[in-house]
């Protein structure tokens, strides 16, 4: 059997190969950011609690520490590099220093556990030292929002000026199909049939890596037909369906900053985002009695049971509208 090797680089060496070993396997840019600041974090708090850094030295006590620090720093008040902390932007920031939530203490520990059990399956440790446990967690039900709430946001929107005209298409596009913010932003115009009212999410900009088909309404059609036209007049970029002006991609970021402001103007109080509405869809979808295994699909799920939480954002008033649909009497009196 091959001896186990005794590393005697610091973590950051490591941690540089299991990032490339990640990038290679084709993982997210998203889930390579959350693992590589999770790390660099880890790594600095070795280095400063302890002054070493060896992947073989690592004790699960240590790891329980900063997870235990983590819980107490508040959210951006600790940072990997110098240069992040103009990128957090500390003084623009309402919650900075805020409790870190348990899911986001949850992701770290996931982080580091895959981390060093990369670590196991290259045979650079015999056997992971993390020990620490998940945080049980309450699952919030997302915000529900209503037609008339939907419709002040939208109406909220100055469609006079292009970029707002271009986020009030985007709005209704997620609402209307379910997809994720991330998808809807990276999507080209050959993805779109609009005579089919389809469109066809490629798995290079899918969360699960697999092509998927969503499906919109009449009216979303209007909407893209008449975007579209107007996109032409304005911008060079053929192949993005949603750019800026200046022809490059819309960011993530930049659209939910843009959507909190449609959000005050239309007097929203609500914690809705974007990734709100897609709940909002499947939540609908639900309702009008779409089934489980047909709306999974459409949300690109792994499984039933992710879409199976859907479910836990039914109202009371839901779930009343749904059970009229479906009375054994009421039924009955109709045959």
């Amino acid at each position: 059997m091959p001896k186990i090797l005794k590393p005697k680089r610091d973590l950051q060496f490591y941690i540089e190969d299991f990032m490339e070993d990640c990038h290679i396997r084709g993982l997210s840019k998203k889930t390579l950011g959350s693992y590589e600041g999770t790390l660099k974090l880890f790594s600095k708090f070795l280095m400063e609690e302890y002054g070493t850094a060896l992947l073989s030295e690592v004790k699960s006590e240590q790891i329980e520490e900063y997870i235990k620090f983590t819980k107490e720093r508040g959210k951006y008040s600790y940072v990997s590099e110098d240069r992040t902390v103009k990128l957090n932007n500390p003084a623009g920031r309402k919650d900075f220093g805020k409790t870190v939530s348990d899911t986001t203490i949850n992701n770290y520990i996931r982080n580091i556990k895959v981390f060093f059990n990369w670590a196991v399956n290259k045979r650079l440790i015999k056997k992971s030292p993390v020990k620490v446990q998940f945080v049980k967690t309450k699952r919030k039900a997302k915000e529900e929002i209503t037609d008339l709430e939907f419709k002040a946001l939208v109406q909220a929107i100055d469609t006079t000026k292009f970029s707002e005209y271009r986020d009030y298409v985007i709005i209704q596009l997620i609402m209307d199909t379910g997809m994720r913010l991330g998808e809807t932003l990276a999507l080209q115009c050959d993805d779109v049939d609009i005579e089919r009212r389809s469109i066809l999410i490629s798995a290079d900009i899918t969360k699960g890596k697999k092509d998927r088909y969503v499906f919109f309404s009449n009216t979303m059609a209007g909407i893209l037909r008449r975007w579209l036209q107007y996109k032409d007049r304005y911008c060079n970029n053929d192949t993005l369906l949603f750019c800026t002006k200046h022809d490059t991609e819309v960011g993530v970021r930049c659209f939910e900053r843009n959507f909190r402001i449609y959000k005050t103007r239309a007097g929203i109080g609500k914690n809705i985002t974007p990734h709100g509405l897609r709940n909002n869809f499947a939540r609908r979808a639900l309702v009008s009695g779409m089934d489980i295994y047909t709306l999974s699909r459409i949300l690109g799920h792994s499984s039933v049971t992710v879409t199976e939480k859907a479910y836990l954002d039914l109202t009371v008033t839901d779930i009343r509208k749904n059970y009229q649909r479906f009375s054994p009497l009421e039924n009955m009196q109709r045959r």
